[in-house]
């Protein structure tokens, strides 16, 4: 049976994450109101801008919804923007802080190849746009990744947030191992 699952489609990379995800086979919804969360068994929160996907959940009423979606057991993937969305100063589902813009302006943005625990073959190829990295987390988040001493992959619970933007490479594994969980 297929994954129910859906993409936060307020604002930034959400149709790039539905692409991959229905390659993958599964069943995919965006999400833009609190009942098309109703039914998911998880949900990706993509990149973007985050001062912007913060005002669309406030103008949509999905802060709570959302916290009651990982509450009740929902699993989440956050790329990018979606990193700082699970923070401790913007959702607060996750037990970290994220300092937006970490590597710099957009024309500082790279692309480096980073080794993940759980995703066999090659390394991943990361391309980070005007990302973020975790300045500061909890005992019970698992760091997956850094760069120079930064986090930029990391898991707690049922969530996985990465600072870079997978679905720009076609890159289709932390989609698939982010699935297995879900």
């Amino acid at each position: 049976m297929a994954r129910r699952v859906g993409v936060l489609a307020l604002q930034g990379g959400f149709a790039a994450h539905r692409r991959i995800l229905e390659t993958l086979g599964a069943d995919v919804r965006e999400v833009r109101v609190p009942a098309d969360l109703d039914g998911l068994d998880g949900l990706v929160i993509p990149g973007g801008e985050s001062t912007t996907m913060t005002l669309g959940i406030e103008r949509e009423g999905l802060g709570e919804p959302l916290r009651e979606f990982v509450a009740g057991g929902g699993t989440v993937l956050g790329t990018c923007a979606g990193m700082i969305m699970l923070d401790r100063e913007h959702l607060g589902l996750a037990d970290w802080t994220c300092r937006r813009n970490a590597f710099g302006r957009q024309v500082r943005s790279f692309e480096v190849d980073l080794a993940l625990p759980g995703i066999d073959g090659e390394p991943v190829r990361a391309v980070f746009i005007r990302a973020p990295w975790i300045e500061s987390h909890g005992e019970t988040v698992e760091v997956l990744a850094a760069i120079e001493g930064h986090v930029v992959a990391a898991r707690q619970d049922r969530m996985l947030a990465v600072s870079f933007h997978p679905e720009l490479t076609g890159e289709t594994r932390i989609h698939a191992a982010w699935l297995q969980t879900t």
